[in-house]
């Protein structure tokens, strides 16, 4: 078992965010340590929708509790999602420097959610450009989409080929890159660093909730923790988010409670 920070946005309908990150987490047997960026009833994809940020100087005034208790000695890695401002960016890696500080093999995951498609940017581009100079130099492993990848690399991204190598141009020592196009009507999820690159690959549906990059991120990093390779977390992760997109058949959101057995049965990986 494992403790993990999370950072992330919360919403109280839906799965996305921590409502996401934490029961993925919990099911591989680890702790985790929640903190919101952003409260809200639901993602804005929906019609309607409330809540509000929480403000940077909150967040560090909770990591100042944590400390005092004694917690983040005990604090395995750190998990950053929804970011909504630069300054929330800055204070991210502000939470790092300080895991780090009291724990130097924390494993530290980016994912640097900001945009997808079609729509593209949801949020300001200062966000991303921010986590790319302030987040990806501390982090490990960062978790952009196609898009993401794409907009960060400065490159379109229409093959696997083209993915490692905008992965390997954010300098960062590994990337997991979601929903790449491949031939064959499939989608590829690529695990790339400068001495390899790892691919999965799962039929294009026609349909994906939202949630599904959250799902991944936190499902990849639990298996890592549980000292399960990178092939093979992988594969577990893959798998189990294709499974709940299948389940969810068309619906909204990630039927979560009902997870069947998938993250413990990997997809086969190849090479790229």
């Amino acid at each position: 078992m494992a403790r993990v920070l999370a950072l992330s946005s919360h919403v109280a309908f839906g799965s996305v965010g921590l409502a996401v990150i934490v029961p993925a987490l919990q099911r591989l047997g680890h702790e985790v340590m929640a903190l919101p960026t952003i409260v809200l009833s639901n993602h804005p994809g929906y019609g309607r929708f409330s809540g509000e940020q929480i403000a940077p100087l909150y967040l560090d005034q909770i990591m100042d509790s944590l400390d005092a208790n004694g917690w983040l000695e005990g604090i395995d890695a750190v998990l950053t999602g929804y970011l909504p401002t630069p300054t929330h960016v800055t204070t991210a890696a502000g939470v790092i420097a300080r895991v780090r500080a009291a724990n130097a093999d924390a494993l530290v995951v980016c994912d640097p959610v900001s945009g997808d498609e079609p729509t593209g940017l949801y949020l300001d581009a200062a966000v991303l450009a921010a986590t790319a100079e302030q987040l990806f130099p501390q982090c490990d492993i960062t978790t952009p989409n196609r898009f993401e990848l794409s907009w960060l690399a400065g490159a379109p991204i229409e093959s696997p080929e083209a993915a490692v190598v905008a992965a390997r141009a954010l300098g960062t020592p590994a990337v997991l890159a979601t929903s790449i196009p491949a031939d064959g009507g499939r989608l590829a999820t690529l695990l790339v660093s400068d001495q390899a690159a790892r691919a999965c690959f799962v039929p294009r549906r026609k349909t994906a909730p939202h949630g599904t990059g959250d799902l991944l991120a936190a499902l990849y990093l639990g298996h890592v923790l549980n000292g399960a390779g990178p092939e093979v977390s992988l594969g577990c992760a893959v798998a189990a988010v294709d499974d709940r997109i299948m389940a969810a058949d068309g619906r909204d959101e990630l039927p979560l409670a009902e997870a069947g057995t998938a993250e413990t049965a990997p997809l086969p990986v190849a090479s790229i």
